[in-house]
């Protein structure tokens, strides 16, 4: 399905427009640059997991993108993993990256990507790659928030997951990085795109039978499900009204759609599916977005199926979180 991104009005939609879906190739302006959005791969040995990030790879570089966005949960997972276990997660994902994937990458870290911050894993602070090092390390970042140019547009990749208060992990920015969001919407004159692995807005933290937060009559702004932060970010966005265009994230598994005040909020679908068994609550298979991007701050959507079937959970499969 193909939606178009120049409706964009006040109010909470679940989707602008429809139209026949293109033949993944064409532009539809000079300049515009297409970006294929890649989130929640949960790659592991278990259920041919590698072997689906592949297909989805090739899948998605036969659309010709100028960049794929990888907006986190790469590996399943490193937050409960022990040392053995998370470097066989990681050298999994280079394997597979290094030989399948020739398309530049721009990364964010998920929750299922950090290692160690639960008792679980056995891992000390002072201990090598402890927290999103690791992750960091694997994917070659300095830091897990940046920002990068394609084309007309500004990108921008945020880091939504940081150590909680209470329990293990929760969802906002820190102050440091709001800084730099802000002094980014500040400096550019581009149209800018964020990337972020937790939903910064969603209808479906509201309108899901989501486990965390809150009862299944009155669903919480849940920790763990969006940002608890959504206030100062839609704040900070108003103040610069106009200058962020889209905002895309993963995190949920599920697809969804809101316009508020000229940004565009999109929660992608996952490359896993319901983390490699099939379709997510019966709904969701194994998907990725295409985006076209245009000059002057419009953009196109398709969501592609690239045609995964999944195998039989085997009964030493990791369970889901």
């Amino acid at each position: 399905m193909k939606l178009t991104g120049t409706c964009m009005a006040g109010g909470l939609l679940a989707g602008c427009a429809s139209s026949t879906a293109n033949d993944g190739q064409s532009r539809n302006s000079a300049g515009s640059v297409r970006v294929a959005h890649l989130t929640d791969f949960h790659i592991q040995p278990e259920l041919d997991a590698a072997r689906g990030v592949t297909s989805c790879l090739h899948h998605a570089q036969s659309k010709k993108p100028d960049l794929i966005l990888n907006t986190g949960d790469c590996v399943f997972e490193t937050l409960h993993a022990n040392r053995d276990r998370t470097q066989t997660l990681w050298s999994l994902w280079n394997s597979v990256l290094k030989n399948e994937c020739s398309t530049p990458m721009a990364h964010c870290l998920g929750n299922h990507d950090i290692w160690g911050w639960s008792n679980g894993s056995g891992a000390s602070p002072t201990d090598k790659g402890y927290g999103k090092q690791w992750a960091l390390d694997a994917l070659g970042l300095a830091k897990p928030y940046h920002a990068l140019d394609l084309g007309a547009w500004r990108i921008l990749m945020l880091d939504s997951v940081q150590p909680a208060k209470e329990g293990v992990w929760e969802t906002r920015l820190d102050d440091e990085q709001f800084a730099w969001l802000e002094n980014e919407l500040k400096s550019t004159n581009k149209p800018v795109l964020i990337g972020s692995h937790i939903p910064i807005v969603s209808p479906a933290v509201f309108l899901d039978p989501g486990k965390i937060g809150g009862t299944p009559e009155a669903p919480a702004l849940a920790v763990r499900r969006c940002h608890m932060d959504v206030k100062r970010i839609g704040a900070l966005f108003t103040k610069y009204r106009g200058v962020v265009k889209l905002c895309v994230s993963g995190h949920l598994h599920e697809t969804d759609r809101a316009d508020f005040l000229g940004t565009t909020f999109l929660n992608n679908p996952a490359v896993c599916g319901d983390w490699w068994k099939g379709q997510h609550r019966g709904i969701w298979g194994e998907m990725y977005t295409l985006l076209d991007l245009h000059p002057d701050g419009t953009f196109d959507v398709e969501y592609v199926d690239y045609g995964w079937t999944p195998v039989a959970a085997p009964a030493t499969a990791p369970a889901t979180a």
